[in-house]
């Protein structure tokens, strides 16, 4: 599985009604998406969620082709005409955690971490595993932890109904919409996905 990410940077004076409209407009066309986990359409508004606007899906692939499909084809084109084609950032994941609520998240949070020279990656991904769990257990619908091998560093997504305490320490977005793949689709139960 690949979790994905791109950031858009936008103007202060930006409308982000275009964001909100886009996201209801495009939202439910990658619902059932083959290949796709589930994609978090997160935005960001000045001075709501920190001190810019931003677009910044998050996406959870469980196959490749898709996930390659994606940034090849008619959709990333889109989004590339619209606001220029921005990096993005790819990560293994280590474990993803999803409830069956996971279309009722409305806000995500999303923190960065370095992984130590000499840390244990066994253990490191073992406890990241067990802090899904937890963070689930306290109201998560989704987290999911994921490595970059190359910068050596993880990022922690978890998707809420309402913001947590522990929001001011992570980067925080309004949810517009969670697209769910096929696989996910006809699941009814709580749902581990180690990496």
């Amino acid at each position: 599985m690949r979790a994905m990410q791109y950031v858009v940077p936008l103007p202060a004076a930006f409308d982000m009604d275009i964001i909100r409209r886009r996201v209801a407009d495009k939202g439910p066309l990658m619902d059932d998406l083959p290949g796709l986990g589930f994609k978090a359409w997160l935005y960001a508004v000045h001075g709501e969620h920190g001190a810019e606007n931003r677009y910044a899906p998050f996406y959870l692939w469980h196959e490749d082709e898709a996930m390659n499909s994606f940034l090849l084809g008619p959709g990333f084109a889109t989004l590339a005409a619209d606001f220029g084609r921005p990096p993005v950032r790819s990560w293994t994941t280590l474990h993803a955690e999803l409830t069956r609520s996971l279309r009722e998240a409305r806000v995500a949070t999303v923190e960065s971490a370095a992984v130590p020279a000499g840390t244990a990656l066994d253990a490191m991904a073992d406890a990241e595993r067990v802090r899904a769990q937890l963070e689930c257990a306290k109201g998560a619908l989704v987290a999911v932890v994921a490595l970059d091998p190359h910068a050596w560093s993880l990022v922690r997504l978890l998707l809420w109904r309402d913001v947590p305490g522990a929001a001011r320490e992570r980067e925080t977005y309004a949810v517009g919409h969670v697209s769910v793949g096929t696989l996910l689709t006809h699941r009814k139960d709580h749902t581990r996905f180690p990496g």
